[in-house]
């Protein structure tokens, strides 16, 4: 199958375009030797062998069979429902979509309007889904060797000064870190409810960003299990941690922080012993290979994963009706948000 990279900011250019390289070359079968088209407005859009850099959609579908071709939507959660419909207009309907897959349930309600609408097949970014190190938890959570979970504490930490003020499009900080620790604990622990949430503002010297410093959301599972997810984006270190604690024991995971590196550490301790592993965790490239597979079948072996997406973004938009609160100090400096920065 072809391949369409739709924006080549952060996502695009920093971690679709590497991860296509390294998928493809594990699973050929799956992806055309052809040239990755991408579309990006902006006139200093990448340029690099073995990418067709285009100014819109209706050129780079000029490159492509949009029936043979999947689509990677990197834009922000802000503009996604008008790049799915121009999508379909042309003809595509294979899409793969970053987290999270809406900003609000408004924007979520028209996603799944065209999604129905057009028969669009959509997968939305989940590695830590296709991790080594969660199906390493997965099995501690189902083996019963440590008991049952009693309750999942996740910590994704990271500095995000510079992309926040010079590329906005996330909303607030639910929306960066957030998507990937709930949809684990939704994972090892299933379905829940919101118990609570908080969120804070980035601030350094005068400037003041609203509601992209950080956030914190808690979870009641109906298992019975509690979870606790934080993201400090002004955190001078990076960190991706989760912690599940059982009846007989405790297990410490940390996912790979960057794509500087691809091992996770798993830490389990029980019964006074302490046994520690490293594992080979490049999650998004074989999240990568496991998605493209599914589009090469005839039916949509994404509409479950679509189910579990949408359960994401609506506990999220939970999560922060609880801790709204106007913007109206003319002291913030918020930098405008055009919707084809990419």
């Amino acid at each position: 199958m072809r391949t369409l990279v739709v924006g080549l900011g952060r996502a695009g250019a920093g971690l679709h375009l590497p991860v296509l390289g390294r998928a493809r070359a594990a699973a050929r079968r799956l992806f055309s030797t052809e040239p990755v088209v991408a579309c990006e407005p902006r006139h200093n859009a990448l340029r690099r062998p073995g990418l067709i850099t285009t100014n819109s959609l209706a050129e780079a579908a000029t490159h492509l069979d949009p029936a043979d071709t999947v689509a990677h939507v990197c834009t922000p959660p802000t503009v996604r429902a008008e790049v799915f419909a121009e999508l379909a207009a042309l003809g595509f309907r294979d899409l793969i979509v970053e987290k999270p897959l809406a900003a609000d349930t408004d924007e979520l309600a028209r996603l799944i309007r065209l999604r129905r609408k057009h028969g669009l097949r959509v997968a939305v970014v989940e590695p830590w889904q296709s991790s080594t190190l969660t199906s390493r938890l997965i099995t501690l959570a189902t083996g019963g060797t440590l008991g049952e979970a009693k309750s999942i504490t996740v910590v994704q930490n990271k500095p995000r000064f510079r992309r926040t003020l010079t590329m906005p499009g996330y909303p607030t900080a639910f929306d960066v870190e957030l998507p990937h620790g709930l949809g684990l604990a939704l994972r090892l622990a299933g379905s829940a409810r919101v118990t609570h949430a908080a969120g804070f503002d980035l601030t350094f010297g005068d400037v003041v960003i609203p509601r992209m410093g950080g956030a914190r959301i808690g979870l009641r599972h109906n298992s019975g299990v509690r979870t606790e997810i934080s993201s400090d984006l002004t955190s001078p270190v990076r960190e991706r941690r989760v912690t599940v604690e059982f009846e007989k024991g405790t297990a410490v995971g940390h996912f790979p922080v960057s794509d500087d590196d691809d091992h996770a550490q798993l830490t389990v301790t029980a019964n006074g012993r302490r046994e520690h592993s490293v594992l080979r965790d490049d999650a998004l490239a074989e999240w990568m290979v496991q998605t493209y597979s599914r589009f090469h079948s005839p039916s949509d072996q994404h509409a479950r994963h679509f189910s579990f997406a949408t359960d994401v973004v609506q506990l999220l938009a939970v999560a922060k009706n609880i801790c709204a609160e106007p913007v109206v100090s003319s002291a913030r400096r918020e930098p405008a948000v055009s919707l084809h920065a990419w």
